[in-house]
């Protein structure tokens, strides 16, 4: 017995039934068997097409496949299976979740008069016929899958590098010659009779031959039974979908936009009001060009539309909007952003929502860029701007004021440097979005979670050696926000634009090679935030050897008096005199010490000491 656990615990009533194969691919050239948009396209290859053939020949199981009964109305946008293109605009009655590998390989080489669109076992594109050995298959059926063979589009198979014709079936009397039966006309009874005539008149005692293989194989095929499992109509979209991603043969599972798109896809009432199907990738593809193009922190379009914030970002935020308001309208108890909150996002709450959602992911991008957080490469938590971008949306201009900017800089430093977004983050966006809404309007006993839980241990900073830390990327901010020189351009204080005009990435104050030869005792802390700091490419070039040498150099260049220099050497919160003397411990000593006062600054809150574990 087939059934389907869903959330609610319910079980749909299903329908399993045996359908004749011929009735099944009728139904796809026709267009009342289609495929939900959702479906990715995947082509087998040639030889589990052959498998795939001989399986069915032999009547063996092919396995269970799944449709979906439309009632008339698709909730899905339909496409047609690869190869019956020609009853596109049909409205289906079976949209198919399980099975189109198996469907789509039988109804192009036992149904359609054209070449089967393939694949090699390299994954180079074919197109092949699909022809049965008679001979061969009447004999043993071990042999079956020998029987089955494909030959090019021109029906000639060559070896020697096409040099060599080693079975030429280009024409029905070359095909009756040899004996190899085309399964294209497998269900067209009247040139199936033709090719008979044809291979009688090749050779009388084809007759009895031609009776076996009929008994054996052809009638195998015509009347071969696909089990199929019907789901009502009436399924939800939760189910439909957790059906598909639990039997689904592919084993590929479908991501929330995918499902959406195929949903907005099919609303008729946007088509009837419209006059053509809701385009849901052309409308994100739009929000997030526009967003790029205006703070490079969001991804580069170039490297995919999914680069930086992607889909399932923004449609988070659009959730969390949306369940604010039914929230506030009694119409559920709390916030929430989950797979099912964005499965039953109305299109038309989509399209209302979604202007004043990517609205609120610029004014997120202008707050990053005033905290020096412009490349995305250097953000440290893409999830974080999730919750502060829907916050955004609901409050607005209530956002516009000094002390709401202070407040959304405590909480957006605290979650970076306290690492409070690397675990799972739906129940953090919820409890963020209702704690910071009403922290900012200054609601009694509303705190957020996320700036009480947050701690900075100190010698954290001896272990934040890679970008794989947001504290990492985000101590590196704080250094360029708080007025880091850098040591060659040294005109003014680094801002969000000169990152990426002089080319400023981390780089290493005092040199590996010297660490290597000086200091090898300390090679573990050389790696540390604590020796690194924010210099254009330029600046570091001349970062080779002692500190107390490169210095020298660099104060020359810059055409500086010494002292002047040890200015701007110090606007990183580095010890100047440490590096003149190469003194590796008291640099990184005193270096430490400023860097936890910039973390305590940056978060409003003292960070822990291991020693006194104090606040």
């Amino acid at each position: 017995m087939f059934t389907v656990q869903l959330q609610s615990g319910r079980r749909p009533s299903v329908a399993l039934d045996g359908l004749n194969l011929g009735a099944v691919l009728k139904d796809v050239a026709s267009g009342a068997l289609q495929l939900p948009d959702f479906q990715r396209e995947w082509k087998w290859d040639d030889e589990r097409i052959r498998a795939l053939i001989a399986t069915v020949t032999l009547e063996y199981p092919l396995g269970v496949v799944m449709a979906l009964q439309t009632g008339g109305t698709a909730q899905f946008k339909p496409r047609t299976l690869s190869g019956a293109e020609s009853a596109e605009g049909t409205t289906p009655d079976l949209l198919l979740l399980d099975g189109q590998q198996r469907m789509t390989s039988l109804y192009q080489s036992l149904y359609r008069d054209q070449p089967v669109e393939t694949v090699d076992a390299r994954g180079k594109d074919l197109k092949r016929w699909y022809y049965i050995d008679i001979a061969k298959a009447i004999g043993a059926p071990a042999d079956r899958d020998d029987a089955v063979v494909s030959v090019p589009e021109d029906r000639i198979l060559r070896s020697d590098f096409a040099r060599k014709v080693v079975l030429d079936l280009s024409t029905v009397e070359k095909e009756c010659a040899t004996g190899f039966f085309p399964l294209h006309i497998v269900f067209d009874m009247q040139r199936v009779t033709q090719w008979l005539q044809e291979f009688v008149k090749a050779d009388g005692a084809n007759w009895e031959t031609w009776s076996t293989f009929q008994e054996q194989v052809l009638n195998h095929v015509t009347q071969f039974q696909v089990p199929m499992i019907k789901l009502p109509a009436s399924t939800t979209m939760d189910a439909v979908c957790a059906v598909f991603e639990r039997v689904n043969t592919g084993g590929v599972s479908l991501n929330v936009f995918e499902l959406l798109t195929a949903t907005y896809a099919g609303n008729q009432e946007h088509v009837a009001e419209r006059g053509d199907y809701y385009r849901l990738p052309v409308e994100w593809e739009q929000i997030k060009k526009d967003l790029t193009s205006s703070y490079p922190v969001f991804g580069r379009m170039e490297a995919g539309v999914e680069d930086g914030l992607s889909s399932s970002d923004f449609l988070q935020a659009v959730a969390l909007v949306r369940t604010w308001e039914e929230k506030q309208a009694g119409q559920r108890s709390a916030v929430s952003c989950k797979r099912r909150d964005l499965l039953r996002l109305p299109l038309t709450d989509f399209r209302r929502l979604a202007p004043r959602v990517a609205e609120a992911f610029k004014w997120v991008g202008a707050f990053l860029e005033q905290q020096c957080i412009v490349r995305t490469a250097d953000l440290p938590y893409r999830t974080q701007l999730v919750p502060l971008a829907a916050v955004r949306a609901i409050l607005g201009e209530e956002l516009d004021t000094p002390g709401s900017d202070e407040r959304i800089a405590q909480w957006y430093w605290c979650g970076v440097l306290g690492e409070m977004y690397g675990g799972s983050t739906e129940s953090r966006f919820t409890r963020d979005v209702e704690q910071l809404i009403g922290w900012l309007r200054g609601e009694e006993g509303t705190f957020p979670d996320t700036i009480a839980e947050a701690a900075f241990l100190d010698d954290r900073l001896d272990s934040l050696t890679t970008r794989n830390s947001a504290a990492y990327k985000g101590i590196y901010a704080l250094l360029v926000k708080q007025g880091a020189v850098d040591w060659y351009f040294i005109e003014a204080p680094l801002t969000a634009g000169r990152l990426i005009e002089y080319n400023v990435d981390i780089r290493q104050i005092f040199p590996k090679g010297w660490i290597a030869k000086n200091a090898s005792a300390q090679s573990a802390k050389a790696n540390s935030i604590v020796n690194k700091t924010p210099l254009s490419f330029r600046a570091s070039r001349s970062l080779v050897g002692s500190p107390a040498l490169y210095l020298k150099s660099l104060t020359l260049e810059s055409g500086m008096r010494p002292e002047w220099f040890d200015d701007v050497l110090a606007t990183h919160l580095i010890d100047p005199s440490a590096l003149h003397e190469a003194d590796f411990e008291r640099f990184y000593q005193n270096r430490a010490l400023q860097l936890l006062d910039l973390v305590r600054s940056a978060m409003g809150k003292r960070t822990v000491f291991r020693d006194t574990a104090g606040w």
